[in-house]
């Protein structure tokens, strides 16, 4: 990607038409695009720190309307549909729809997204961090069932990957932007310094999301989802999901680079 098609991200709105095809079908009983909503007003929040601790004159309202035009939430669910349909590519859909589609499947999707839009809230994110922690160690079935989910899906290390990409965007955002002079090299050394930590968090984090949001179900449900994610079908989406959301993440980390490196170079004028 290079600095310009960076920048036009950061300033501009398109959407793509989402046509009915069997991959819309599915991230549309995912609920995908409430998902994309929920990560758009997460990225104003964050707009709003990075101004605190990285912008010089801090969360000024030329500010915020940078933040707003990079958070397109049409843009956002426009790139998770097209690299998701790429990377799925002719994969069975039919056993995930009829899955999703289901009652049992429908509040799956239902709970995640109640539990993710209440993370949002501090105090709610440490109490359901503090509760993973509490049952950390013991021999709690709900636990059990719930690591078997993460490590069929592979959650830990596909998200802690996404995390330090974007990372890595971010930096080149600021380097491409004119703010910092780094090598690849350097970005590279800087990003993984913080594998550790950030692995540690990002663990914590999916246990205390998925712990929180898959508690009102039924026994054997999360067992079910994991088979299913066995599957080839299961693996597929698994594998197109990351994709398409990270590849979202990536354009964004490094408009966000960028957009902070030009507010610094309007400071020092």
């Amino acid at each position: 990607m290079v600095a310009a098609a960076a920048t036009a991200i950061a300033v501009t709105s398109w959407s793509l038409p989402a046509y009915a095809t069997p991959a819309n079908d599915l991230l549309d009983a995912l609920g995908v695009p409430r998902i994309v909503e929920l990560m758009r007003a997460e990225g104003l929040e964050y707009g709003d720190t990075l101004a605190e601790d990285m912008v010089p004159g801090g969360g000024t309202a030329g500010w915020q309307s940078t933040i707003d035009r990079i958070y397109d939430e049409e843009r956002m669910l426009a790139t998770v549909r097209e690299v998701f349909a790429a990377e799925f590519g002719d994969a069975e859909t039919d056993p995930l729809l009829a899955f999703f589609e289901s009652p049992t499947g429908q509040q799956i999707v239902s709970l995640e997204l109640s539990a993710r839009d209440a993370m949002r809230e501090q105090e709610i994110e440490d109490a359901a961090r503090a509760a993973f922690r509490d049952l950390e160690g013991g021999d709690s079935r709900e636990l059990a069932a719930i690591s078997d989910f993460v490590e069929t899906n592979d959650l830990i290390e596909a998200n802690l990957v996404g995390a330090l990409n974007a990372n890595y965007m971010f930096y080149l955002g600021l380097v491409d932007g004119g703010a910092l002079q780094m090598s690849e090299a350097d970005i590279l050394t800087e990003v993984w310094s913080s594998e550790e930590e950030t692995r540690a968090d990002t663990r914590e984090w999916v246990f205390a999301f998925l712990l929180m949001a898959y508690r009102p179900l039924e026994d054997g449900v999360v067992e079910s989802y994991t088979e299913l994610s066995q599957t080839d079908p299961g693996r597929a989406l698994n594998r197109a999901l990351f994709a398409g959301f990270n590849k979202m993440y990536d354009d964004i980390s490094y408009a966000l680079g960028m957009a902070v490196a030009r507010e610094m170079q309007v400071q020092e004028l």
